[in-house]
C-alpha cells in the first residue's frame, strides 16, 4: 500500500533532485580545488628568482676615517674619500649625514681637527649644515678610534647566501629523487646582480625617457629633400691607416 501513497511518490523526485544537486556541487568544489590549490608544503621553488628574490630596502653607507693621536687633519687620500662620499650623498642619499666622533680616547684633539676639515669638505660639496649631525661615542679601549660618516640609502639586497637546509648526498628522502635544484643554487648570481645595479629602482620600473635628439635627424631629412646623400662624411677616416691594402 505504501507504493500507492501519493505523498511518498511526490517525495521521491524531490529527494533525487537533492542528491543530484549535492553531487554537482561536490564536483564543482573538486574542480575548483584542482585549479586553485597549490601544494607547496615542504617544497623548494624551482626558479632561483623565487628562492632568492631581490628585495629593495633602506640601508646605511658608511666611511671610516682613521685618526692617529699625533696628527690632526686629513691626509690627501682621506680628503678625496670624504669628497667622493659627499658627491655620492647628493646622488643617492635618503637622509642626512651622521658623524660619529670619538671622545675620551687618546686622539680626541686630532679627531676634532679632522672633524673640522670633514665639515668644511661636506659644506663645499653642497651638503647643508642642517643636514649634518654629530654624535659622540666612547671608543673601545685599546682600539683605533675613527671618525665614522654615515647616511641612509636605498639598496637592493639578497640573502643570506650559503644556506644548506638539506643534505646534497644520497638519501632515502623522496626529494632526493625529484632532481630539483638545491636551495643555495642561484643565490650568488642574484646577490651579484643586486650589487651591480646602480639604481635599485631599475629592478622595479624603467626610467623616464629623455627627449629625442632631433638635430641629426633634421639635417639628414633636409639633405634627402635636396637630393643629397644623407650619409655622414668623416674626412679624417684614413689618417690612422698604416696600409693601403684593400683599397
Amino acid at each position: 500500500m505504501s507504493c500507492n501513497n501519493p505523498a511518498i511518490a511526490r517525495r521521491r523526485p524531490a529527494a533525487a533532485l537533492a542528491v543530484r544537486a549535492l553531487a554537482i556541487a561536490g564536483l564543482a568544489v573538486t574542480l575548483a580545488g584542482c585549479y586553485k590549490v597549490k601544494n607547496t608544503t615542504g617544497s623548494v621553488p624551482s626558479d632561483y628568482r623565487e628562492r632568492h628574490p631581490i628585495s629593495i630596502t633602506e640601508a646605511g653607507r658608511s666611511l671610516e676615517i682613521f685618526v692617529g693621536s699625533g696628527r690632526g687633519g686629513l691626509t690627501p687620500t682621506q680628503r678625496a674619500e670624504v669628497l667622493a662620499f659627499a658627491q655620492t650623498w647628493k646622488r643617492e642619499a635618503t637622509g642626512g649625514v651622521t658623524i660619529d666622533r670619538p671622545v675620551g680616547g687618546g686622539n680626541d684633539r686630532a679627531a676634532l681637527d679632522s672633524l673640522r676639515q670633514v665639515l668644511s669638505i661636506l659644506a663645499g660639496a653642497g651638503i647643508p649644515n642642517h643636514g649634518v649631525g654629530i654624535k659622540p661615542y666612547q671608543p673601545v679601549r685599546g682600539t683605533m678610534a675613527t671618525l665614522r660618516l654615515n647616511y641612509p640609502q636605498i639598496v637592493a639586497q639578497v640573502g643570506p647566501c650559503g644556506l644548506w637546509p638539506e643534505d646534497l648526498g644520497p638519501s632515502y628522502n623522496t626529494r632526493h629523487f625529484e632532481n630539483k635544484p638545491f636551495h643555495n643554487l642561484g643565490c650568488s648570481t642574484q646577490r651579484n646582480l643586486a650589487a651591480m645595479v646602480d639604481n635599485p629602482a631599475d629592478l622595479v620600473q624603467p626610467r623616464a625617457e629623455t627627449p629625442v635628439y632631433s638635430n641629426k635627424r633634421s639635417t639628414a631629412i633636409d639633405k634627402w629633400r635636396k637630393g643629397e646623400s644623407p650619409a655622414t662624411v668623416y674626412p679624417d677616416t684614413n689618417k690612422g691607416a698604416i696600409s693601403d691594402i684593400g683599397k
